[in-house]
Parts: C-alpha cells; sequence; structure tokens
C-alpha cells in the first residue's frame, strides 16, 4: 500500500510570526498584564455604549457628588455625571490619542532616522541637528508651547504631541541604519545597481523596524501622560469631553471631600501607562534575535 503524505495547514509567515510574539509575551507575568489591560482598553473603547451605566454628559445636579455606590459605580462629578461612564468612553479618547500619534511619529521617526544614517554627510548632520534641537526641550514644555500656538483642543493637542515624540525614534533608527548599511546584503544591492531609495526602504527600514515598535510601545506610556498633563492644564481636550486629564483637573478642587474623582481617572492614567511599559519590555526580549532562535 503507498502510503501517502496528508497535506500539512501551515500560517502565513507574518501571522505565524506575531502568534509566536504572543505566545513569547504570555509566558511572562508582566507582558500578560500588559497584554491584558491593553486588550481591555480596545474592548471598553469598542463597546463603551453597551458597557455605560449612564449617559456621560447627562448633568443630574440633584445627585452632585455622590460616593461610590447607590447607582454610581464610581460615583458622581461635581455636575452629577457618572464618574463610571465617563471613564469608558474617555477610553476612546485615550485609544484615539495613542493611534494617531503612532501612525505620524512612527514613520516620521523612521524615515528621518534611515535616512540620515544611510546616507551619512551633510544629510544627516542637517536631520540630526534638528532632531538635537527638540531633543533640547522637555517634551511637555514643547507641547505646551505648540498648543499655545494652534490653541487648545484635543486635535491641536495630539498635533503638538506628535511633533515632539519623533526624535527618539529617530535617533534610534539613525543608530540601527548607521550598523546595516554596511552589511554585505546592502553591498551587494548597490552593486546591482539599487537606488538609495530603494536600499532604504526595502532593505533599511524592515531590519529597524522590530527596534522602532519597541520604542514606540515604550514611548506610548510618555504619550499618555503628556496628554493627561495638557488636558489637566486646560490645554487638550476641553469640557465636556471626558478625558481622563481633563477630569482629575476638574476634580482636583473637590478631592479632599470626594476623593474619588481624581482616584479613579488617575488609576486609570497609571493602568495604561504601566501597561504600554511591561508591555514594551516584553517586546525587547520577544524580538530579541537570541530569544528567536532559541524559539
Amino acid at each position: 500500500m503507498d502510503a501517502r503524505v496528508q497535506p500539512t495547514f501551515r500560517l502565513p509567515a507574518p501571522v505565524q510570526a506575531l502568534k509566536n510574539i504572543v505566545l513569547f509575551l504570555l509566558k511572562s507575568p508582566t507582558s500578560t498584564f500588559g497584554l491584558f489591560v491593553l486588550a481591555l482598553l480596545v474592548l471598553v473603547a469598542a463597546f463603551a455604549p453597551l458597557i455605560a451605566t449612564h449617559d456621560p454628559y447627562a448633568q443630574d445636579l440633584a445627585n452632585t457628588l455622590q460616593a461610590p455606590g447607590n447607582g454610581h459605580l464610581f460615583g458622581t462629578d461635581e455636575l452629577g455625571r457618572d464618574i463610571f461612564s465617563r471613564l469608558v468612553f474617555g477610553a476612546r479618547i485615550t485609544l484615539t490619542i495613542i493611534f494617531l500619534v503612532s501612525i505620524v511619529v512612527g514613520p516620521i521617526g523612521l524615515i528621518i532616522g534611515t535616512t540620515a544614517g544611510y546616507l551619512g554627510g551633510k544629510v544627516d548632520t542637517v536631520m540630526m541637528r534638528i532632531t538635537d534641537i527638540f531633543l533640547s526641550f522637555p517634551s511637555l514644555i514643547l507641547s505646551l508651547a505648540f498648543v499655545a500656538a494652534l490653541g487648545p483642543s484635543l486635535n491641536n493637542a495630539i498635533i503638538a504631541i506628535a511633533l515632539t515624540s519623533w526624535p527618539p525614534i529617530a535617533r534610534l533608527a539613525r543608530a540601527e541604519a548607521m550598523t546595516f548599511r554596511k552589511a554585505d546584503y546592502i553591498s551587494a544591492a548597490r552593486l546591482q545597481g539599487a537606488s538609495s531609495t530603494r536600499i532604504i526602504f526595502k532593505s533599511i527600514m524592515p531590519m529597524c523596524l522590530p527596534s522602532v515598535l519597541i520604542r514606540l510601545t515604550l514611548n506610548m506610556a510618555t504619550v499618555i501622560l503628556t496628554a493627561a498633563g495638557l488636558g489637566f492644564l486646560g490645554l487638550g481636550a476641553q469640557p465636556p469631553l471626558p478625558e481622563w486629564g481633563a477630569m482629575i483637573a476638574t476634580g482636583r478642587k473637590y478631592m479632599l471631600d470626594s476623593w474619588w474623582l481624581v482616584t479613579f481617572p488617575g488609576i486609570s492614567i497609571l493602568s495604561v501607562s504601566l501597561a504600554f511599559n511591561l508591555l514594551g519590555d516584553g517586546l525587547r526580549d520577544a524580538l530579541d534575535p537570541k530569544q528567536m532562535n532559541r524559539r
């Protein structure tokens, strides 16, 4: 009897790589916590209308500053609005900030860094001096300057954060590109007549992408804190938007007697920021070539 080989199903390479990374992260309790918190943030933001128990904008002046309980899980604020519902809808604002900043900061930092690192010379000097100018100012101070020039609003706060968050990504990508540009496969591509643009986009950027993703994940904690700081100062999301930093700003006037006004938004900011830091540490180990070889 002829033995027949049964066909085996193989996942596409990107899907298999993602599966391996997730399985590696789940082996670490800290990385698992980060994944859990971020997955919970996404689910809460996606199903906010179903999860929220009240209208986050509805005012009930007869029930102001109620303690947690009595139909309000996290209590009410100075206008009688349900804090739990406002936190749930505030998750959408936080996720929007994270997403928009990531899709702006990542590509800008990657392109500037890899171009400067590969081309070198005057191009590297000009790009890195511009980067140094941005790095010479604290990100929050620079964000305050941009928002002051653009005007206080959530969109302008996102623009300001994006403009101040790309320099560390560019620095990292430049260092990676300077290492890879001397590799044999880059020399082979150059000998075959490949243009500098093609080498940068097809050969250098894919090699720099893992490090950039790790740095971008770690930067998200700073982005969240900066957005909360701008909201706290009244330069970010404007009332009545349920942004967590703005909620702390309005609640600080009553926090001695009504602790829940600042406690629950503060815990939310802390949890999401910590989750990004822990996930970034886990990704750094998961994308380490030595760890990949062991798997």
